[in-house]
């Protein structure tokens, strides 16, 4: 009998494999990182058959670790970093190009243009999104426009588009070998090339971008009792298992933080920082600088929407730390750099990196380290780093509140970042609410294998899920309103520091 349901998590730094047994616990994992390719300033990119190298790697590892086969798997499920693009070739199988990362910047004047030209309110209508290089149609315009052979093949029917889940399917189900070209709503929602109420692919935004709809996946249910295919018996799981979900990461946290109800939020701390907050089948315009997504589908119910905040560059500041600027040479080291000193010393550090992304939505600024002195040390740029990951979110906390009316009482966190006790407690600090982490932090692939256990009637419904969630430790705000608040704004002050640095109709 199967005991077990398998998640594969393909994120921004590393790719693993996760099994859970019926409680939501871990019972058997592999990670691996892969590289991050940085051509020029602004570029990201990623090598798509190293992802697929690592997937087929870690799925091995971890089941030979634990002496688990496909017969023990009921179902598996997929979670990917959204967003980044990949196009490759149905009949070869190989990558045009690396897989263009969401931090990309390379498309700011694609976007700065649609707003220039008054397409960007049709984006924002039918799709939920500003136009933004964070997005996938731009990266695949680019695409599209500048490598050689691409639009060609396309219009060919040759040519395929997709994000990472996409990309992952299509080669564990066969490949050149018939393999499922085929996606799920809220990796979709976030291309600008999805309509939101009739969640599929719309012609008009497709004119916009020049996409030709035979690249495009299907789009199936985020819990899926059809499936997205089965795997191949000569591929990492050597024989055949349903994956029967698919999730984008954030949205696969907001399933494994189990926030099923209107109202309730999450916030994932990884590269980035993203925070979700459920608002049930009603599709709410942000009037703040958030995104209107797909929370999830689950088989024939209705979507449930989500507003969110995306933030670029928070756990990757730590990361920058250490390998380029070499202050700390493992990330877990910037906690105690930065208890060395009780505050920042008036040091402030805006890490727009990619520009801003929520609430802002600025291409045009760059990151930003101000209130230096003589007094300044590596500490205190630690403790800054910890305080610029907490200030960002409250940038969207305060969006989600005008946007919805919603006042949290409480902030539920996942992710790595959460494993520093003093950024959770700056957290708590600066949002005046308690934060609350739960057993199991890493809710991405636990969000996509309940997806898939959903499907196939491994778990009855999600009652038993939210059944399964406790608390491992929450932090309770002690800082005053008034020094809340003096920081809060001085925060913003450093914003604007960063604000128009980049002449985007400069095309230099």
């Amino acid at each position: 009998m199967t005991q077990y349901v398998g998640a594969i998590d393909q994120g921004t730094t590393s790719t693993r494999f996760m099994v859970f047994d019926h409680g939501g616990n871990v019972v058997a994992r592999h990670q691996l990182e892969h590289e991050q390719i940085l051509p020029r300033a602004g570029w990201v990119e990623h090598n798509p058959d190293e992802i697929w190298e690592r997937t087929r790697t870690v799925i091995k590892s971890a089941l030979a670790g634990a002496d688990l086969t496909a017969c023990d798997l009921a179902a598996v499920g997929v979670t990917n970093q959204r967003e980044t693009t990949i196009v490759w070739n149905r009949r070869t199988g190989r990558p045009y190009y690396n897989a263009i990362v969401w931090q990309d910047t390379r498309t700011d004047r694609i976007a700065a243009e649609l707003e220039k030209t008054g397409q960007g309110d049709l984006i924002r209508e039918r799709a939920g999104l500003p136009p933004a290089p964070y997005f996938s149609g731009g990266k695949l315009k680019w695409i599209l426009d500048y490598v050689p052979g691409v639009r060609e093949d396309a219009e060919q029917g040759d040519a395929l588009f997709g994000t990472p889940d996409s990309w992952i399917i299509w080669n564990l189900t066969g490949g050149v070998r018939g393999g499922a070209h085929i996606t799920d709503p809220t990796n979709a929602s976030r291309t600008m090339l999805m309509d939101l109420e009739t969640l599929d692919w719309d012609d008009e935004l497709l004119a916009v971008f020049g996409v030709p709809r035979t690249m495009l996946p299907r789009i199936a249910p985020s819990s899926n009792p059809e499936g997205f295919g089965t795997t191949h018996p000569d591929g990492p799981f050597k024989g055949a298992v349903k994956i029967a979900g698919v999730l984008g990461d954030q949205q696969a946290a907001t399933v494994g933080q189990v926030c099923f109800r209107p109202g309730e939020a999450k916030n994932t701390y990884g590269t980035g920082n993203f925070l979700m907050l459920n608002t049930g089948t009603e599709i709410v315009r942000s009037k703040h600088g958030l995104l209107t997504t797909v929370a999830y589908r689950f088989g024939d119910d209705k979507p449930v929407y989500a507003l969110e905040g995306s933030i670029a560059v928070t756990g990757s500041a730590v990361q920058w730390l250490r390998d380029q600027l070499g202050v700390i040479s493992r990330a877990e080291q910037v906690e105690t750099l930065a208890r060395q000193v009780c505050d920042s010393g008036g040091v402030y550090f805006v890490p727009a990196f990619s520009g801003l992304f929520a609430p802002y939505w600025r291409a045009d600024a760059r990151g930003v380290i101000v209130g230096l002195s003589r007094y300044s040390s590596n500490a205190h740029i630690a403790r800054a780093t910890l305080e610029s990951i907490c200030y960002q979110t409250r940038d969207v906390v305060e969006a989600m509140q005008q946007d919805s009316g919603v006042t949290l009482d409480t902030l539920r966190v996942d992710g790595g970042v959460t494993a520093n006790e003093l950024a959770m407690q700056i957290q708590a600090d600066f949002l005046g609410v308690p934060v609350s982490r739960p057993v199991v932090s890493e809710t991405t692939a636990l969000g996509a294998a309940y997806a898939a256990g959903l499907a196939v009637e491994f778990w009855r419904d999600t009652d038993e899920l939210v059944a399964n969630w406790d608390e491992d430790k929450n932090w309770q705000p002690t800082m005053t309103e008034e020094r809340r608040q003096r920081g809060y704004a001085r925060w913003r002050k450093a914003v604007s520091r960063t604000l128009d640095w980049v002449d985007l109709d400069d095309e230099d």
